[in-house]
């Protein structure tokens, strides 16, 4: 497992990914029987973070884009050993939404020297929209 980072973003642009998620179709996810696996997508603490409140559901499609937009930068797929609970999504102290990386990517983000992530998350009506970039250890 790897930890999150906040402050300046120093050392080199390793990887960006950026991510659209409808909120309308990723409700579905909250309706039986997709209700069920919802642990596939998310992890317990991810869940607990997201609360019960009225905005939950954009809460957790706002988690979902990041998840995807880590992948985008990472140039990977799921599947082939990777599940969406490899990226984890944590909110640092300050309040920022970050990232931590489990399994493979763990892995993964080690050998291509990412020492930080830089995670942005909106929404606004139906859509949640994510922006990663994965930063390189400076030289």
């Amino acid at each position: 497992m790897t930890t999150p980072s906040s402050g300046a973003a120093q050392g080199a642009v390793i990887g960006h990914g950026l991510d659209v998620v409808d909120i309308n179709d990723f409700s579905k996810l909250l309706k039986e029987p997709a209700l069920a696996f919802l642990d596939r997508y998310f992890t317990d603490d991810e869940m607990t973070a997201a609360g019960q409140g009225t905005n939950r559901l954009d809460k957790l499609a706002g988690r979902f884009a990041i998840k995807e937009a880590v992948m985008k930068a990472l140039g990977v797929g799921w599947g082939d050993g990777i599940a969406f609970t490899d990226v984890e999504v944590v909110i640092l102290e300050a309040g920022a939404p970050s990232v931590l990386l489990h399994r493979k990517l763990a892995a993964l983000q080690a050998t291509r020297g990412i020492s930080r992530w830089l995670v942005s998350s909106s929404h606004a009506g139906s859509v949640a929209v994510a922006s990663v970039i994965a930063i390189g250890r400076s030289e």
